[in-house]
């Protein structure tokens, strides 16, 4: 804000509170003082409070316990032991809360890029959900690949694969940007090793877990392994969850899937997830089963 803008509110101001006379004098006396306060920013640069790790943020004052509880809260990142001013939240907590739910409301709306996709060498297919309020209006929707993209499948994708993978932006599109370049190539490393053959890896935008199932009819693959953004929440914005399923078929009941969860940086670490579902795609083949069938 310059001095130009600034000098318009003043005088907007004191127009409101129907400052008699001449306001001239008020509006250089208050436009003086304005511009010579101090900034509070440092090297031109604000701190970005969602960096904070809130298990060792414990903020209430003149604790009775302060270290037995800020040794228990470093076991889980809950928003416990952040104080009160009066009955509020103080502003900092309150921020950092803000600015999570933010982050969530961004990873739900905002679109995978897909040029990170691109340069990752998948090519990508969309279920028939048209926009994104379809998607989160229509789950049945993103079950179903659009015909283009079941021409598309079946025109670029090894047929009959040991496993077959793909990525699905699913409901947060922060997941896969932070985790898919990590997590993708330590599964498919871990499959070489095994000697597995692996189909060719692909998006789906707009893909809810269910449209595996489609997947892997149209692909014959024995084992389907679905990488998708899980729904945000405050902790993160950035967690992502691998559906596996054995023989999957269309109207199969859920119990059938394996699921690996909670992957981001201060969950399970992509590059040990990527490791941990190579591994648990090898027990499918070797047992032929997968969800509740299969004992690991």
């Amino acid at each position: 804000m310059d001095e130009k803008d600034l000098r318009t509110i003043i005088e907007q101001v004191l127009s409101e509170m129907n400052v008699s006379g001449s306001a001239a004098p008020a509006v250089e006396a208050a436009c003086a003082k304005a511009c010579e306060a101090p900034a509070n920013i440092e090297d031109g640069c604000i701190p970005d409070i969602t960096e904070v790790d809130i298990r060792s943020q414990y903020l209430v004052e003149h604790p009775e316990h302060g270290e037995e509880y800020a040794e228990l809260k470093m076991n889980a990142p809950c928003r416990l032991g952040i104080g009160k001013a009066g009955a509020r939240y103080k502003t900092l907590p309150q921020l950092e809360f803000r600015a999570a739910h933010s982050a969530a409301q961004d990873a739900v709306f905002n679109d995978v890029d897909e040029k990170m996709v691109e340069d990752l060498g998948l090519f990508i297919v969309q279920t028939q959900c048209d926009c994104k309020d379809t998607y989160l209006t229509r789950p049945d929707l993103g079950r179903k690949l659009s015909p283009e993209g079941v021409a598309t499948i079946k025109e670029k994708c090894k047929k009959n694969p040991t496993v077959q993978i793909y990525v699905s932006d699913g409901l947060s599109s922060a997941a896969v940007a932070a985790n898919i370049p990590d997590l993708l190539p330590a599964i498919l490393q871990g499959l070489q090793n095994y000697k597995i053959d692996v189909g060719t890896p692909f998006f789906v935008k707009y893909g809810r877990v269910g449209v595996m199932d489609e997947i892997s009819e149209i692909t014959g693959a024995e084992v389907t392994c679905t990488l998708i953004g899980e729904r945000p929440g405050l902790i993160t914005a950035e967690s992502m969850s691998a559906y596996i399923a054995y023989k999957a078929t269309v109207g199969m009941p859920e119990a059938r899937r394996t699921v690996v969860s909670n992957i981001h940086r201060n969950g399970t670490i992509p590059a040990e997830a990527g490791a941990h579902i190579a591994d648990i795609i090898k027990i499918m083949l070797e047992k032929k089963a997968s969800g509740t069938d299969l004992k690991l």
